[in-house]
């Protein structure tokens, strides 16, 4: 898990232009300064949800979709500082956990936000060694909790895959061309576009709130940087949601390079406060052992 709020990890420049972190850290040293709401090294709503659903898996040993929704539902209900509008919806509607996507998407008819996304490295930690089915069938299943664009499933379920890739020390660029071939039909060629190796943010053809320039971005800053540190840069200078771009690319540069590669001026201000769980805070220290916990509690490929 990796951070991605306050200041430079993409929370202080969410929404803001192109090279904001090279405006605020022109030497290329960036730290958790915090700035729009957020303290100095406090994590978003990303790491807050992905954490939802990480201890939601451990304490039920498994994918319990009603536990993780309630806990989403009174996380909501606990004011978080920020909160997509789609996800707030379908989370505060009154409609049971099964159908309060769906309604939502029928209601309104655009469902692609890269809100499953931003929470998707707990689940994509937990189910890696399961194999690619399995991490890719529960990525599905946990984004249409509050997404209920397939879109969104499908590239929850890439990214799942990816990770898992990552995790066993090889390529995840590599290994786009066959989570692709796993993709549902009707969306794999727009997937195929955004992931493809001459793929860049230029290209985009949604502002990057939607979930394929935000895992095309992702891919992006990853391909063309050569540390996790710039991996980051890249994605949060390429402005507008940074802190959901700078979490899924932080997620699978974490995966790729290792906490080693995490600096500490990132990691020593690190905070997560869970709106609606009184005065619960985690700290780096927590954050790890969640994140070895969901290594090696998850299920195995039999």
């Amino acid at each position: 898990m990796v951070p991605h709020g306050g200041g430079g990890g993409g929370g202080g420049g969410e929404f803001g232009p192109a090279g904001v972190f090279s405006a605020r850290f022109p030497d290329g040293v960036g730290t958790l300064c915090g700035g729009g709401g957020w303290d100095p090294g406090e994590a978003t709503d990303d790491t807050q949800m992905a954490v939802l659903v990480g201890e939601s898996l451990l304490e039920h040993g498994g994918l319990d979709l009603p536990d993780v929704f309630d806990r989403f539902r009174r996380w909501a209900a606990g004011g978080p500082k920020d909160i997509g509008l789609q996800t707030e919806d379908v989370l505060t509607n009154g409609e049971p956990w099964d159908l309060a996507a769906a309604l939502h998407f029928q209601l309104n008819g655009r469902a692609a936000g890269n809100g499953s996304l931003m929470r998707a490295t707990t689940p994509a930690v937990y189910f890696a060694h399961a194999g690619r089915p399995a991490t890719m069938a529960a990525a599905r299943r946990i984004a249409a909790l509050t997404h209920g664009d397939r879109a969104a499933w499908e590239g929850t379920a890439v990214f799942h895959e990816l990770v898992r890739v990552a995790l066993t020390g090889d390529d995840p660029l590599a290994a786009v061309p066959g989570a692709l071939a796993e993709v549902h039909a009707d969306h794999r060629a727009r997937w195929a576009t955004v992931l493809a190796p001459d793929w860049h943010p230029g290209l985009a053809t949604e502002f990057n709130g939607a979930v394929w320039p935000c895992l095309g971005t992702a891919l992006w800053a990853l391909r063309t940087t050569g540390t996790f540190e710039r991996a980051l840069a890249s994605a949060v200078d390429v402005g507008g949601d940074t802190d959901t771009v700078a979490a899924v690319t932080g997620g699978l540069a974490g995966a790729v390079y290792g906490i080693g590669a995490v600096p500490d001026r990132w990691t020593d201000p690190l905070h997560v406060p869970l709106p609606g769980y009184g005065d619960r805070r985690l700290a780096t220290a927590d954050l790890l052992t969640l994140a070895a916990r969901l290594d090696t509690e998850g299920p195995r490929a039999t």
